[in-house]
């Protein structure tokens, strides 16, 4: 009988072994400057925390275009690149494993990001929310221009320039993000697509750009080194339509054609649901799907030992709990209690090392 597989157990993610099945997910978390180059206090951050299995980095902007989240890092420079690359190598001087997620923000960017010029999205749909965080402070959100059929290779061209940049900087893959209500995301949606090109209209038009984008990564750079992340039961940024099962469906069983390292799925309820129906499951994707399955919001070290253990996932991603815990494996493996939160309004903003690096490891009382 074959022994099921733990939390803290290795897993074989197309030839990378990671040391354990806990990942770091993805937490924008705005401390990159102006500038928006990866710079020493990220490079201690995710240092804090590279006993993780798998870090996959804060989404990061592939264009100026991509922009729309105060001092988030991006990936389009030189000096970008370097900045990565000096993270990139203290995390494997500690023994870890990093991918880096592409990220284009869409609709939910604003024109104060780009000289008054309005965000891109696939239809002129504006966010139903009261606010969107800004360089002047918080702003309405707008009616996005929607993207003409014959800039779409030109933005293609970015995720594979952003790709080759992950490659200078010695990531270990690339994350494709096409999830939250961002651009991929806003493309695949019946709610927010209402195109009439061949990127709108039916299930398999609003996902081609996904396809598009993972086909042209993956001749940069092999497909065991490229995963993509989906939400299919996430409310953020005003997300959630009618046929979310029959898309999301189809995403994973298009992606499964690709033998990718990874499909990361928003599979729990913690960070939003739209409440359309039955949420979906890692089990509706394992249908589908045949390759490693993340999952991810809102897992506890039970319940992500009952995921792995009973065959729903091969790793779990963590968010809130790898900004309190930058020890999170050891206090996982010892049974060490976890951080309470702390002031959340440090999070996500640029305030320097507080909430960031100043989060206390286990010690023994």
């Amino acid at each position: 009988m074959t022994a099921k597989a733990g939390l803290l157990e290795p897993l074989n993610l197309s030839g990378l072994v990671l040391k354990n099945r806990v990942v770091m997910a993805p937490m924008t978390r705005a401390r990159s400057g102006k500038e928006r180059i990866p710079n020493a206090i990220m490079a201690e951050y995710y240092a804090q925390r590279a006993s993780a299995g798998l870090i996959i980095t804060e989404a990061t902007t592939i264009s100026e275009q991509a922009n729309g989240w105060n001092e988030s890092p991006g990936i389009y420079t030189d000096a970008m690149t370097d900045g990565w690359r000096e993270i990139v190598d203290t995390v494997h001087g500690l023994g870890g494993a990093i991918f880096l997620q592409l990220w284009h923000t869409g609709r939910a960017s604003h024109s104060s990001f780009h000289e008054g010029k309005p965000a891109v999205a696939p239809s002129p749909i504006k966010m139903n929310a009261e606010y969107v965080h800004t360089p002047k402070g918080k702003e309405p959100p707008e009616i996005p221009r929607p993207l003409e059929t014959e800039e779409i290779p030109s933005l293609i061209e970015d995720y594979c320039r952003a790709t080759e940049r992950a490659i200078a900087a010695g990531f270990d893959g690339v994350e494709i993000h096409s999830a939250n209500g961002y651009l991929l995301d806003t493309f695949m949606q019946s709610k927010t697509n209402q195109r009439t090109d061949r990127y709108g209209g039916s299930i398999e038009n609003r996902y081609r750009l996904l396809d598009e984008i993972v086909e042209a990564t993956i001749a940069v750079w092999s497909p065991s080194h490229i995963g993509v992340k989906l939400s299919p039961n996430g409310s953020f940024n005003d997300m959630g339509s009618p046929d979310y099962r029959e898309q999301f469906t189809f995403a994973a069983s298009q992606l499964d054609r690709f033998d990718l390292a990874y499909l990361h799925v928003v599979d729990g309820l913690d960070f939003g649901n739209h409440g359309l129906g039955e949420p979906m499951t890692l089990e509706d994707f394992r249908k589908v799907f045949r390759g490693k399955l993340i999952g991810n919001a809102g897992y506890t070290q039970e319940t992500a030992e009952k995921a792995i253990a009973e065959g729903r996932a091969d790793a779990i991603a963590f968010g809130r709990p790898y900004i309190t815990n930058p020890d999170l494996v050891e206090r996982f493996a010892n049974g060490w209690p976890l951080n309470s939160e702390v002031d959340i309004s440090t999070w996500y903003s640029p305030k320097g090392s507080r909430g960031y690096t100043d989060l206390p490891k286990y010690s023994e009382p």
